[in-house]
């Protein structure tokens, strides 16, 4: 690779970078932005870069979603899966098959396509895309049980798409009709996939947890080398086994980040860096490998099939998996929007042509269009939409400095940013007078967007954002009783009693 095209590579990325920390403020999907990026500087534009190799897109974009996946199931916390498990898993499985089955008849029909093609398109775009979903969901918050079922079910739908597109190109692949036996083998081998990665995925992430307890190291920068190479060997053990690796690496994901370990809260943010770069380079990837000429011989294509799935695949999709749960009609239908499409369909549209079922590129930029229809449409209404059915809830202060314990032991503490409101038994009190445990410090605090070191005569204002340093249970008992009543560390442990075990991410 020429030193130019490394130059012009890194300057893209760059640009993309500023571009959709602009398009955040309105709305729209940072995959928007990496992929217009990527198609300017493409053949059919600037021709900065030439790229037409599917087979190297794929593969690279395999590679990208092992980190992906793992960040996704990483930052999946317990508590939500246990109380919204029903409705967002059911989407996450169920919902995929149901969406392939009832896209792949429209297309049949209004497209006139073969029906193993027609089921093999269903389920490319039968999956939606968690960063985009989780990008809006936090810019413009809408209420929990609505954002949670959204955001799991978009975390963990990948695998099983990834999963029933590889089957149906398989299905597709196999001329003449399937005997019985063939239809077993091909089901058993599902199977066998979704359980043999749930199950390298659980012995592993064990493993994992182990490795990085009993490291020992005290250089930082070997705990991130530690982790892709812990991330990488799950993905390769599953493959060797012929189980399903995306599965795998998620839920391996799912239960180290749900599990207290030395430098998880160091390592949390390195993983979602390098998911967040994982994510820009494959659209700026699949940017370069999409010619805008050849999109206009499919916009028809593209458009019908993008209506069929918005509004009547993903609403019947959503009604079905939702009917045994207790949602309204208003949050059905703000689910059904949510349905964002996003980096997964695009690189699972580059398989049909690695395989040799593609040569023109058809599929692949039919379902490059729906994506991008999907974004423009869906991402940048969805806020709207929200205000509308009264789903929308007042965004969190955000504090611009952020503290945090690095610890290279095991340890239950870490550094809790807490907002003050005016109904908090805090506000309104000098730190003095709160009688906090020992085992729970306030170290700094931000007020009117400064950082400032409290002292035991500083009053607590409405709006202040405290530091404080103590296991995450502990913090958020004390400032919501006050702190006077809270027995100290020691004396939970005299009593035979043991802490709860740290939440998720470690913080709220």
């Amino acid at each position: 690779m020429s030193s130019s095209l490394i130059l012009i590579f890194g300057s893209l990325i760059v640009c993309g970078t500023f571009l959709a920390k602009i398009s955040s403020r309105i709305g729209l999907p940072v995959l928007l932005v990496f992929l217009g990026v990527g198609m300017i500087a493409g053949s059919d534009g600037l021709d900065l870069i030439s790229f037409d190799s599917y087979e190297i897109a794929r593969d690279f974009a395999n590679m990208a979603l092992i980190f992906i996946l793992f960040d996704s199931g990483f930052n999946t916390k317990k508590s939500n899966l246990r109380k919204y498990s029903g409705p967002s898993l059911s989407l996450a499985t169920i919902g995929i098959i149901l969406t392939a089955v009832c896209l792949g008849v429209l297309v049949h029909y209004l497209l006139n396509m073969d029906w193993k093609l027609s089921f093999l398109i269903g389920a490319i775009v039968s999956s939606t895309d968690a960063a985009a979903v989780m990008t809006i969901m936090r810019e413009k918050p809408v209420k929990p049980h609505v954002s949670s079922t959204l955001e799991i079910e978009s975390a963990a739908n990948d695998p099983m798409a990834i999963l029933l597109t590889v089957f149906m190109i398989t299905f597709a692949q196999n001329t003449g009709a399937a005997s019985f036996s063939q239809y077993a083998f091909f089901i058993g081998s599902l199977l066998w996939q979704f359980g043999g990665g749930i199950l390298t995925a659980f012995i592993l992430s064990k493993a994992a947890v182990w490795l990085f307890n009993h490291f020992g190291s005290e250089n930082q920068a070997m705990f991130y080398v530690l982790y892709v190479g812990v991330v990488v060997s799950i993905y390769g053990a599953a493959d060797i086994i012929k189980a399903n690796g995306t599965i795998a690496v998620f839920f391996a994901g799912y239960w180290m980040g749900n599990t207290n370990f030395v430098f998880r809260r160091g390592l949390s943010h390195f993983i979602s860096g390098l998911s967040s770069f994982s994510n820009m380079f494959v659209f700026l990837m699949l940017g370069l490998l999409v010619f805008p000429h050849s999109m206009v011989q499919v916009w028809q294509q593209g458009i019908i099939l993008a209506l069929a799935l918005i509004f009547v695949a993903r609403p019947i999709t959503v009604f079905i998996c939702t009917a045994p749960f207790k949602f309204t009609l208003k949050d059905k239908i703000f689910i059904s929007w949510g349905g964002l499409k996003g980096a997964v369909p695009i690189i699972l549209a580059t398989y049909p042509a690695a395989y040799g079922m593609d040569p023109s590129g058809m599929i692949f930029n039919i379902v490059f269009f729906v994506v991008l229809f999907s974004c423009s449409l869906q991402g940048t209404t969805l806020s709207f939409l929200a205000k509308k059915l009264d789903l929308s809830v007042p965004p969190q202060t955000h504090s611009p400095y952020s503290l945090e314990l690095f610890a290279l032991d095991k340890t239950d503490f870490d550094v809790i940013d807490v907002e003050i409101h005016s109904d908090s038994p805090w506000c309104g009190k000098r730190l003095s007078e709160l009688s906090l445990p020992e085992d729970i410090v306030v170290s700094s605090m931000v007020r009117h967007g400064k950082i400032m070191s409290p002292r035991g005569n500083t009053q607590i204002q409405d709006k202040d954002i405290l530091f404080i340093m103590g296991t995450p249970e502990r913090v958020l008992e004390a400032v919501s009783t006050g702190g006077a009543e809270i027995p100290s560390a020691s004396e939970i442990t005299d009593s035979g009693e043991n802490p709860e075990e740290e939440s998720a991410d470690g913080k709220e």
